[in-house]
């Protein structure tokens, strides 16, 4: 992807700009504000791929999007609560241009003097048995319900809210007694002494919970303000605090630096949840899961901060750091015993995030399918030892190829992306050459990005898995091979619809000085949007299966088109392509044998008949709260559920296996014995999967036809 940088500095520019306007003084929060709004509206005005007009009827959506996301479960703000925002409704254009937080400020007052008195209601409510035999009933979607008009009537939603949590968890200890085995310790058995455990249990999850929202630190309660304006501009234009840049690094690249543990709040402390295999906290051999981390400190003489009553993603700051770094923790161990354990932070890599393959079976004696899954197309650009999607895929698919295998299954399903770079060159590993995407700016002529290397890595049968949640570069790589008839993509009724690319800029790279005031954060900004070399973008519409694939979302609306404030579907001249590595031959023969497979197949059929049966429980999103007829309920919502999970069990893709290299790296990689049951879970989850048992007939059917 090409950028210019005339325009970064364009950008840049405008930050030294901005500066002038503020004399130089302490740090505030309000001074930080301020120089956060300009500093994202003169980004967004350079960079956006479409930038709004900021007037009344914006900043009406503004207020609107945020009042949404500031209580969207509408248990804390009353309709008085709302009538005081609401004389900023018309305002807010002008505020972010000035940098002015007051509305801001009242919004965070009133929500948490709202927060201390739910947490009365909540302890007030919760104190005393409720009447389960009323026949009342409550609303569980928040969209359909309204704010309260008056504190009485917030209190009585707050009753019906703990009522509904305390009948579910009756249920769960009603149905732990009745699968209690012989020698188990019961558990409370008479109707009394289930209601107090379980108002009990709902009483200390929201003390957890509201102990966690007391802690909420101002810059947290910021980025939903300010997300809440990106995201009238498109779904993943995002103000991105430090902490969150980080978070998004390692969801591209698959890893960071660190000490390789993942922390979890358990009350006002901080818990390891998991020790990652490989990383430093792992070969030290003494943090261990379910260790307390009170507090660090930095190499061997910084100052200990304490941890006590701080949320996971400001410990997580401590913990975390560039490779080499030492990082001191004070651990409480299961025991009891207090130890200081010092790590060396190194590079720690989540495998989950990265390729892998299999063999599989397929319909004909001696068919033998290569099964690729790829999670993301990742891209660790900050390291030249980094790990690329693309040439992972092609050792995969190097692999595969001396097993012989007759055809390829690439698993792209919930796949939400990446590298625009990868998903370029993988596409070209099965052409010899050619236009893969076009890409666009918003004053720009369309730019095609090319596969300009005449080697193809793969010139056999070729199958594309995606779902709804198949999207951005996944979209890229099943349109292109789709528009080539290079591959046959098989799923849901359409991927997910993000057609847009996004870059990630830091803001404090646009601002001369003010220290003080850094971190600042950075910003995701959508730039341009993509576009098939049909001419036709993925943006809303997604990318259409040749053969589709019923799921239990198929009778509900899914994918961006579902967001708020998502990019046209826009369509631009198509450009010159074809291929000659492989032709597909009789694809209308190949769909209608797929299609009466499907109407005859009982798990799909039941497949259909649950996605009915969520359509409805979508649209019928009240519960009875009388027990009987909770306990009703729940019993047919139970057997539905049980019946849907219990069709999917047995093993229908027998020989699932991995390739004999794979094997023996697995058997020598460091706590072998994680690995091979992740691998395990993994063959398994392939072994059951009725969509993939479908794409191995289809690929035995495009196998046949060619």
């Amino acid at each position: 992807m090409k950028f210019r940088g005339s325009i970064f500095l364009s950008v840049v520019v405008a930050g030294f700009l901005l500066v002038a306007f503020y004399p130089r003084r302490a740090a505030e929060s309000a001074e930080k504000d301020a120089v956060l709004m300009k500093l994202i509206v003169s980004f967004l005005d350079e960079l956006h791929f479409d930038p709004k007009k900021m007037d009344d009827g914006f900043s009406e959506k503004f207020y609107t999007l945020y009042l949404e996301s500031l209580d969207p479960s509408k248990r804390f703000l009353t309709q008085e609560d709302v009538k005081k925002l609401d004389a900023y409704r018309l305002k807010l254009d002008e505020a972010i241009n000035s940098g002015n937080a007051d509305f801001f400020d009242l919004s965070v007052s009133l929500v948490e003097s709202s927060a201390l008195k739910a947490q009365g209601y909540y302890r007030e409510i919760l104190a005393q048995p409720f009447d389960f035999t009323a026949n009342e009933s409550f609303e569980t979607d928040p969209e359909k319900r309204v704010y309260a008009k008056t504190d009485a009537e917030l209190k009585e939603v707050w009753r019906k809210i703990l009522k509904y949590e305390t009948l579910a968890r009756i249920m769960d200890k009603e149905e732990g007694l009745k699968s209690a085995k012989a020698g188990e310790e019961a558990p409370a058995s008479t109707p009394q002494l289930i209601e107090e455990e379980a108002r009990k249990a709902v009483l200390k999850a929201y003390d957890d919970i509201f102990s966690r929202m007391m802690k909420t630190k101002r810059s947290d309660r910021l980025s939903l303000y300010l997300n809440s304006f990106t995201h009238l501009y498109d779904p993943h234009t995002d103000f991105l605090e430090p902490a969150d840049k980080q978070d998004f690094d390692l969801n591209i690249s698959g890893r960071l630096e660190g000490i390789g543990a993942r922390l979890q709040n358990v009350g006002d402390y901080t818990k390891v949840s998991e020790v990652v295999v490989g990383g430093p906290a792992w070969k030290g051999k003494e943090l261990q899961e379910n260790d307390l981390i009170l507090k660090a400190a930095q190499g061997d003489a910084g100052e200990w901060v304490d941890f006590t009553g701080m949320l996971t993603n400001e410990v997580v700051t401590h913990v975390r750091g560039k490779k080499g770094t030492k990082v001191r923790l004070m651990v409480k161990k299961v025991d009891g015993t207090t130890k200081e354990i010092s790590i060396i932070r190194d590079v720690v890599e989540f495998e989950e995030s990265y390729v892998k393959s299999l063999i599989l079976d397929g319909v004909a004696p001696e068919e033998k399918i290569g099964y690729v899954y790829l999670p993301k197309f990742y891209a660790d650009f900050q390291r030249a030892d980094g790990r690329f999607s693309a040439p992972d895929v092609a050792k995969e698919l190097e692999k595969l190829k001396a097993e012989n295998v007759k055809g390829i299954v690439i698993d792209l399903r919930n796949n939400g992306g990446g590298s625009l770079n990868d998903v370029v060159k993988m596409s070209g590993f099965f052409i010899e050459s050619g236009p893969i995407v076009q890409v666009k700016s918003r004053s720009a002529q369309p730019e095609v990005n090319y596969d300009r290397n005449p080697a193809v890595q793969y010139a056999g049968p070729l199958v594309i898995m995606v779902n709804s949640f198949s999207a951005s570069a996944s979209e890229i790589l099943a349109a292109a091979l789709q528009d080539y008839g290079r591959a046959v993509i098989v799923g849901s009724k359409s991927t997910y619809g993000k057609g847009t690319v996004q870059r990630v800029f830091n803001l404090d790279q646009a601002i001369s000085g003010y220290d003080e005031l850094k971190p600042l954060g950075d910003i995701k900004i959508t730039l341009q949007k993509f576009y098939r070399i049909n001419g036709g973008s993925t943006q809303l519409r997604g990318v259409t299966p040749d053969i589709i694939l019923p799921d239990t979302y198929h009778y509900l609306p899914v994918g961006e088109r579902e967001e708020d404030y998502p990019l046209n579907w826009t369509e631009i001249p198509a450009v010159s392509y074809s291929q000659n590595a492989y032709k597909i031959k009789n694809l209308e023969e190949v769909k209608r044998r797929s299609k009466a497979r499907l109407e005859q197949d009982p798990g799909f059929q039941k497949i259909l008949s649950h996605a009915k049966y969520i359509e409805a429980e979508r649209k019928n999103s009240a519960v009875m709260l009388n027990i009987d007829q909770f306990r009703k309920d729940e019993a047919a919502e139970e057997k539905l559920s049980a019946d849907f999970r219990n069709a999917f069990k047995d093993v229908v893709n027998k020989g699932a296996r991995n390739i004999s290299v794979d094997v023996k790296r697995m058997e020598t990689t460091p706590d072998n014995e994680k690995t091979l049951a992740r691998n395990k879970d993994f063959v398994e989850g392939v072994s059951k999967d009725i969509y993939i048992r479908e794409t191995l007939r289809i690929m035995h059917d495009l196998i046949e036809q060619n």
